[in-house]
């Protein structure tokens, strides 16, 4: 459990910085790239092995990390245009509520079992979730924007599953800096590929601020999948429940964070979510 708290502590990080670029109008893409950069960096850092890159092809989980890189980047950019088009709920509860995709994963392919409370818990986390991520009036969703979601829920589930997949079948634990140093790597490269694109349409304009965000934002980024995965490998807790229990904590903690550091407003039904949260979390972790 104090692997997973550490995972949920850093990734809630992340959305108070990603606050903080809209406040500070720090230009997202150019932070992100940066933030994959500086992650991949600190992998290494920590990483205690040698460190022979012409190895690093050579290992099992190497073609996972390439596919997670892309993930990485494609997700993320949906995510932004969701939240662009439809609306930052959307985003939000598309993205939270793609733990159901690793809980069936588990359940099917793991044969890890589930007792009647915690399938409870689950279907409360979805809507503690819901609840606790929608502001303002409901959205109605035309059918030209209604895949936006449905691609952020499917890739947000499918980047989860194959964390679980190549933890599971390719990578030992001396090795997770190595190989979350290599996903956030891939992740780079995909996104430094994307600038040079750009580039031949528009100048670069990289300031300061950009870079030391990319630099905050890095840090905690490197640490949520460093953690999850140490959650994932413990033997006490199934996928299902890590999962089930990050993504609902995360958006709980992360709601929290806005009331204290940002005096966001929050509604009744805000509180409920809440409240689903902490009964979901309690079901899932201790039933």
């Amino acid at each position: 459990m104090f692997y997973l708290a550490l995972s949920i502590l850093f990734s809630s990080l992340i959305f108070v910085i990603f606050k903080l670029f809209s406040v500070h109008k720090v230009h997202t893409l150019y932070a992100i790239i940066i933030n994959y950069m500086v992650a991949f960096a600190v992998g290494l850092f920590f990483y205690k092995g040698r460190i022979a890159l012409n190895n690093v092809p050579q290992k099992p989980w190497f073609w996972g990390t390439l596919v997670l890189g892309c993930l990485f980047i494609v997700v993320f950019n949906l995510m932004a245009a969701t939240a662009q088009r439809v609306g930052v709920s959307v985003a939000s509860v598309a993205t939270k509520m793609s733990l159901v995709v690793p809980v069936v994963f588990g359940v099917l392919i793991y044969k890890e079992h589930l007792s009647p409370l915690q399938v409870a818990g689950i279907l409360l986390a979805l809507a503690a979730v819901y609840f606790a991520s929608v502001k303002g009036k409901s959205v109605t969703l035309g059918k030209a924007s209604l895949w936006l979601p449905v691609l952020v829920f499917l890739g947000s589930g499918i980047i989860d599953t194959s964390l679980k997949y190549v933890q599971e079948t390719h990578i030992e634990a001396d090795e997770f800096p190595l190989f979350s140093a290599t996903v956030f790597g891939a992740a780079a490269s995909v996104g430094l590929l994307l600038l040079v694109s750009k580039s031949f349409r528009e100048p670069l304009k990289f300031k300061v601020k950009d870079i030391l965000s990319g630099i905050a934002l890095g840090i905690p980024n490197y640490f949520s999948i460093y953690y999850l995965l140490h959650a994932l490998k413990h033997p006490s807790l199934s996928s299902a429940a890590v999962f089930t229990i990050n993504n609902v904590a995360i958006v709980m903690f992360s709601t929290l964070l806005g009331i204290v550091l940002f005096k966001e407003h929050i509604s009744p039904k805000n509180w409920g979510g809440i409240a689903l949260a902490i009964i979901s979390i309690i079901l899932v972790a201790l039933f």
